[in-house]
C-alpha cells in the first residue's frame, strides 16, 4: 500500500507542470491588482520555456502545441496562433540549451525576456495585421514585465520539483 501511494505521488509530481500548463491555458490565468488596474502574467510562457530548457522530454512539443490550440479556443483567437507562439518559445529555449555550457538563472532569464518580447511582438503583428484585432500595447508591456519578473519565482519552484521528477 505504501509503495502504491509513493508511486502515485511521484506521478503527480512528474505531471504537475503539464497539469499546471493545461490549467493555466484553460482558465485564462491572470492576477487582478485593483489599485493598478488589470495586471496579468503569462504562466504558459514560463512553464514552456523552463521545461523546454531544463528537461525537454518532460513536456513534449506536441502537448504544448495542443495547449496552444486550447488557449486559442479559450481566448477566442484564430486557431493556431498561440501554438505558433508557443513553438517560438520552445525554439528560444532549445537554442539556449544547445549553446549553454553552464546553466545560469540570469542568462536564462535574459534569453527568456528576449523570447517573450519576440513572441508577444509576433503575436501582436499576427493579430493586428492579419486578423485586424485591436491591440493594447500597454497591457502587452505590463504582461511581459510581470511574466519576466515572475520567471525567477517559478524557476525556483520548478527547480525544487525537478530532482524528484527526474
Amino acid at each position: 500500500m505504501v509503495q502504491k501511494n509513493l508511486n502515485l505521488k511521484n506521478k503527480l509530481i512528474r505531471y504537475f507542470p503539464l497539469i499546471l500548463l493545461y490549467f493555466s491555458v484553460l482558465n485564462e490565468f491572470d492576477i487582478d491588482v485593483p489599485s493598478f488596474g488589470l495586471l496579468s502574467f503569462n504562466l504558459p510562457f514560463i512553464i514552456i520555456f523552463y521545461w523546454s530548457l531544463k528537461d525537454p522530454d518532460h513536456i513534449g512539443s506536441g502537448l504544448i502545441f495542443i495547449s496552444g490550440v486550447l488557449n486559442d479556443v479559450t481566448l477566442g483567437h484564430p486557431i493556431g496562433v498561440s501554438s505558433f507562439i508557443y513553438l517560438i518559445i520552445i525554439a528560444f529555449a532549445s537554442y539556449l540549451r544547445n549553446i549553454t555550457l553552464r546553466p545560469n538563472i540570469y542568462k536564462d532569464s535574459i534569453i527568456f525576456l528576449i523570447a517573450i518580447l519576440f513572441a508577444n511582438s509576433v503575436n501582436a503583428l499576427i493579430l493586428s495585421f492579419i486578423f485586424f484585432a485591436e491591440i493594447i500595447f500597454y497591457e502587452i508591456l505590463t504582461n511581459t514585465i510581470l511574466t519576466f519578473l515572475l520567471y525567477f519565482i517559478f524557476a525556483k519552484m520548478f527547480n525544487y520539483l525537478k530532482p524528484v521528477s527526474a
